[in-house]
């Protein structure tokens, strides 16, 4: 039953992806991503270099640049927007018990925290909001994202450079395995940081963090 929808939705995408206006859509929400919105543009990504594979490194560009840039926004939120926009959008994103652990995280591994969340599905607002309240440096945040997002996206487009046709027929044929196998990492990422230092050894630096008041 879900997966006419789903077929549908990706053909329909599929159409658009070509579109003249598609890259600034994809800036678009590879910028807001990285500050506040819920989805990621990597499925927009993935669609855009099936359709254009010769434009993949060119589209991971875009992504990388407009997220760093997003992510100036969620550290811009952060340092000085914590109180009210930061706390509430911690909130409406389920992350309000993982702040304290981010926050823990940030201040013990700095760049390499940021480099990890901008490779991996963990979701990436967090720790821009987190490190603009811990007042991270701000060079170093840049760096660090630039980095971290670099590698998961330059990865998809060069993936799809060489390898779109091939990629292109799996997930024609297997669309609703690779869905759920996006979906699942996305939870995965949300639920690593939620329990974040919470199974290493007891009196770990970030095992129990205290939670943190309005500023």
């Amino acid at each position: 039953m879900i997966m006419k929808p789903l077929r549908g939705l990706y053909e329909w995408t599929m159409e658009k992806s070509s579109h003249p206006h598609a890259v600034w859509w994809l800036a678009f929400f590879s910028f807001v991503e990285s500050s506040f919105f819920p989805i990621p543009p990597h499925p927009l990504l993935g669609l855009m270099c099936l359709a254009e594979p010769k434009k993949a490194v060119k589209f991971a560009a875009v992504c990388t640049a407009a997220s760093v840039a997003g992510g100036l926004l969620g550290y811009a939120i952060g340092w000085g927007l914590y109180d009210t926009i930061g706390v509430w959008l911690i909130g409406a994103l389920g992350l309000t018990e993982a702040f304290p652990v981010a926050a823990c995280h940030l201040r013990e591994y700095d760049f390499e925290a940021i480099l990890i969340a901008g490779a991996t599905p963990v979701p990436f607002k967090l720790l821009t909001i987190t490190a603009g309240f811990i007042g991270m440096n701000l060079v170093t945040f840049v760096l660090s994202s630039i980095v971290g997002r670099s590698l998961i996206f330059m990865t998809v487009g060069i993936l799809f450079r060489v390898f779109g046709a091939p990629i292109k027929r799996f997930i024609d044929k297997y669309l609703g395995t690779v869905t759920t196998v996006f979906v699942l990492l996305v939870v995965g990422g949300v639920l690593v940081l939620t329990q974040l230092g919470g199974s290493g050894e007891e009196g770990g630096v970030c095992s129990n963090p205290p939670p943190i008041a309005a500023r």
